[in-house]
């Protein structure tokens, strides 16, 4: 009798700590995924983490989101991949600041068919089939977008141009190798030299693109005399060299006529306004109080300049939705379901717009 009770008191207990072993054994069965990113440190790459970490606790799996002090640290993100790779991740998304450097990681990984999901700027020409989809914002597009909201304001201008007295848009990138920028910038000139030849009298012939020669394509004009656009690029991602590129540009404001500038992120929108008391001088100082402005992404600095109209407005991406978009993808991948690129979408904000619910929602600080 005694050990049937003794039995049945074990059991009792054994029962008590099932739920306690279960869930521990489930904990330790999460599938495990890496978020490589270009960086940590903007507003923007927090919003990034914030949907990414939203889409681990809904499919239930373990992810690590880290990205290098800064966008010129490359090597510093390929010791970040390397190290990811090392703890046998199920699927990897990756944001890659520069190919080459991540070549033969790509080629080990694929080797071993863990699912690689491309986002934000995605991983451009990486090996054929390294890359499963990609999760990012149409970036050419959405540059587009701002091309056309700054043509409606200085197309007058632009139509009074001539050889004796040209006009120039300026475009500032923060480098010239990631994948994102790039796209923009040319999704912006495109943009431009389009507008101008259609809904203008003015020709290829009368504009030129100049400038870094990573933004000037091959059919880029080149040799006009009345319209230039010019694409810049700091010396390096560094805050510093982002502040002095726009000072640059805005010492040549009343030498070249320049109509505008589009800043094609979030840093070199924040060189503008470290160069300009927080953008205040866009209003404030008679030379610059005719220059369009128009940012790339959020934050509270720039949320600031269109709310008090230093800038003409913004290009909003979601970065939350690439963010989570990034890691469901990459969970789909590992669970072996058919998966395909995704547009995250973007949007035009100014202060007539920014609080509306369609809006405000994407404007991270």
């Amino acid at each position: 009798m005694k050990k049937a009770l003794v039995g049945l008191f074990v059991l009792v207990v054994l029962a008590s700590f099932t739920p306690i072993f279960a869930q521990a054994t489930q904990e330790m069965a999460k599938p495990y995924i890496a978020v490589v990113s270009k960086g940590e440190q903007h507003d923007f790459w927090q919003q990034v983490k914030l949907g990414a970490n939203a889409a681990a606790a809904k499919y239930n799996v373990d992810i690590t989101f880290e990205g290098p002090p800064s966008e010129s640290d490359v090597q510093t993100q390929v010791e970040m991949l390397n190290n990811a790779m090392a703890k046998n991740p199920v699927a990897i998304a990756l944001a890659a600041l520069n190919t080459s450097s991540v070549l033969d990681q790509l080629q080990e990984i694929q080797a071993k068919g863990i699912p690689v999901i491309g986002f934000d700027s995605g991983v451009p020409e990486a090996p054929k089939g390294s890359i499963w989809a990609n999760a990012a914002t149409n970036n050419y597009n959405a540059a587009g977008m701002a091309a056309k909201k700054m043509f409606e304001v200085i197309k007058p201008e632009i139509e009074m141009a001539t050889d004796a007295k040209p006009v120039k848009i300026v475009v500032l990138n923060q480098d010239a190798s990631g994948e994102s920028l790039l796209s923009r910038g040319k999704g912006f000139r495109d943009t431009m030299v389009d507008l101008i030849t259609t809904q203008t009298k003015l020709t290829k012939a009368d504009i030129k693109v100049m400038g870094n020669t990573a933004y000037i394509a091959a059919d880029s004009p080149t040799m006009g005399k009345k319209v230039m656009i010019e694409m810049v690029v700091p010396a390096s991602a560094a805050m510093t060299d982002a502040t002095n590129a726009s000072q640059a540009v805005l010492n040549k404001v009343v030498s070249d006529h320049i109509l505008g500038i589009f800043c094609s992120n979030e840093a070199t929108v924040k060189g503008l306004l470290a160069a300009t008391n927080d953008g205040a001088m866009l209003k404030t100082d008679a030379k610059y109080k005719n220059v369009v402005v128009i940012g790339y992404d959020a934050g509270a600095g720039q949320k600031n300049a269109v709310r008090k109209g230093y800038f003409l407005g913004s290009i909003t991406q979601d970065p939350y939705s690439i963010g989570y978009k990034a890691v469901e993808l990459a969970y789909k991948a590992y669970k072996g379901e058919s998966v395909a690129d995704v547009d995250t979408g973007a949007k035009f904000y100014d202060k007539s717009n920014m609080d509306n619910d369609d809006i405000k929602g994407l404007l991270y600080d």
